[in-house]
């Protein structure tokens, strides 16, 4: 046998980060395709991380594990595993993920000097290695395999596809299969009776706040005559949603809107600034990070591909909105959001439906009861006009049919008496009070207790300010001093701009209208 060959079967099978490969012997070092499924056609499923990301996307990601694999881009071995440890990631990453935000699996490549450091505090050794644990256990972490102890693990069987993911189902005891089918599986944790489920919406409410964003730029949808709503809408996230990270990214597009939407866009010499793609500078500002949107949903995820998704993130949203305000506010937050569903909302039959209930409030609101109230029966309204609809045309989403809301397994308290009507539809003497409270706590605390307990969200009274401190109108079209959002941006500090407009408007009181 040729000493060459001896010498290259070794590198086959395994590779040693000590092992001196020149840099070039990658173009000649071919890997070998074990499967016509992971072909060149398809994206990587598995996420790229280095030194510069690293701790930030495990520390964001709302998986409950994470896999890193470690390797070098020059090992043959390497590069034979990977369509295997792809088959596993295609399983929870991604947007076609059939389990999506369990298990967020990475890589990193040690052969980049820019992961040198990286790579050593975890101890690499050969490649590929795989690491398994909770993700924010990675996060400036290390691992060291002399310890006893060690709250991450080395996959120690996981050489295929098969036995990696047989390893995975033993650390968690899920059934998970290589032929699971997305939206074909029972593996959807039903969110009727559990309300801590909703912990999990918060990742939701991020991506529908970017798929909203992200629709209103490709229509064009921002008008001389719509740009106010947009306005009034952002100044709302900006002080109250759930996100720090849409937040801190809503006050940046307010911050620039009026350069890149200027009030007379319309005339002829104002059209809509664009960049080179002409998809709009305005395309250039991720509302809520560059790690969002996901491409998957989480609580909202339904059983069928085109059900619950984004509309149920934008109810969360809303409801989030209704009882995060305060009482002064109610009247501001209700005509923002009923304007920015007439103007931005983009299926039609429903924007009507929803703008009709707006329209048809006779005085306006005072309280943040009677605001978050009102938005919860217009929600029950639609579920029982689309019960109908879908009964009757069959398309409707089976494992989470529309239902009047909340349940009395979810709020018992909520139910003064449950009875049914002649034709089979329930008749409910509503504690209102009692449905306040749940409204205040699921949509609330609860809601955001998974994010507070990743430090992604501020506490309150350090970064939540008015949103009456953001407008001197209820029309809202002017951004109030826009070098106070950028002081607070800078700082992170949304109690600075609180502080300053509240200092300049401390004798003016915003006048109502109610139009």
């Amino acid at each position: 046998m040729s000493p060459l060959v001896v010498l290259l079967i070794p590198l086959l099978f395994s590779c040693s980060p000590s092992s001196s490969v020149p840099i070039g012997s990658r173009y000649i070092l071919r890997a070998i395709d074990v499967d016509s499924n992971t072909g060149p056609d398809l994206h990587d499923a598995a996420v790229d991380l280095n030194t510069t990301n690293f701790d930030q996307v495990l520390r964001n990601t709302p998986a409950t594990y994470a896999i890193v694999e470690f390797f070098a881009h020059w090992c043959p071995a390497c590069r034979n595993y990977k369509p295997h440890y792809e088959k596993v990631a295609r399983l929870f990453n991604g947007p076609d993920a059939v389990h999506p935000g369990i298990i967020l699996m990475t890589r990193v490549d040690c052969a980049s000097k820019i992961n040198t450091r990286l790579c050593d505090n975890f101890s690499v050794g050969h490649y590929p290695m795989l690491l398994w644990g909770n993700p924010s256990k990675f996060v400036s972490g290390s691992w060291d395999p002399k310890k006893d102890k060690n709250e991450i693990r080395l996959i120690d069987d996981g050489r295929t596809a098969e036995r990696l993911l047989n390893w995975i189902n033993k650390q968690i005891g899920s059934f998970f299969s290589l032929d699971d089918q997305k939206f074909e599986n029972d593996h959807l944790a039903s969110n009727a009776s559990d309300p801590e489920q909703i912990a999990r919406a918060v990742y939701d409410i991020e991506e529908a706040t970017s798929t909203a964003y992200d629709i209103i730029l490709e229509q064009k949808m921002i008008k001389s005559e719509t740009r106010a709503s947009l306005i009034k809408f952002l100044q709302i996230l900006v002080v109250h949603h759930p996100s720090r990270r849409c937040r801190k990214g809503s006050a940046e597009v307010l911050v620039n809107f009026d350069d890149l939407c200027p009030s007379d866009m319309g005339t002829p010499n104002k059209q809509e600034a664009t960049d080179g793609n002409g998809k709009g500078a305005l395309r250039n500002f991720q509302i809520c990070g560059k790690e969002v949107p996901r491409g998957y949903w989480m609580f909202c995820r339904g059983s069928k591909n085109e059900t619950r998704g984004f509309s149920c993130g934008l109810w969360i949203l809303l409801h989030s909105l209704s009882v995060r305000i305060e009482d002064g506010e109610s009247q501001l937050a209700f005509t923002a959001i009923c304007d920015f569903i007439h103007n931005f909302f983009i299926c039609e039959e429903c924007r009507q439906h929803f703008y009709e209930m707006c329209l048809s409030v006779s005085s306006p609101f005072n309280k943040t009861r009677d605001f978050a109230l009102w938005l919860w029966s217009a929600h029950n309204k639609v579920n029982e006009r689309l019960v109908k609809e879908e009964a009757s045309l069959g398309t409707g989403d089976p494992k989470f049919p529309k239902i009047i809301w909340p349940s009395k397994q979810l709020c018992p308290s909520c139910y003064f008496s449950l009875s049914k009507n002649d034709d089979g539809t329930s008749q409910i003497n509503w504690n209102r009070d009692e449905v306040f409270k749940f409204l205040s706590s699921y949509y609330g605390k609860m809601l955001v207790s998974l994010y507070k307990d990743k430090g992604l969200l501020g506490d309150d009274g350090t970064d939540r300010v008015s949103l009456e401190d953001l407008a001197t109108t209820t029309n809202a079209v002017v951004v109030p001093v826009g070098a106070a959002l950028a002081i607070a941006l800078a700082s992170c500090a949304f109690g600075a701009l609180a502080c300053f407009w509240r200092s300049q408007q401390k004798n003016r009181k915003p006048r109502r209208s109610w139009n």
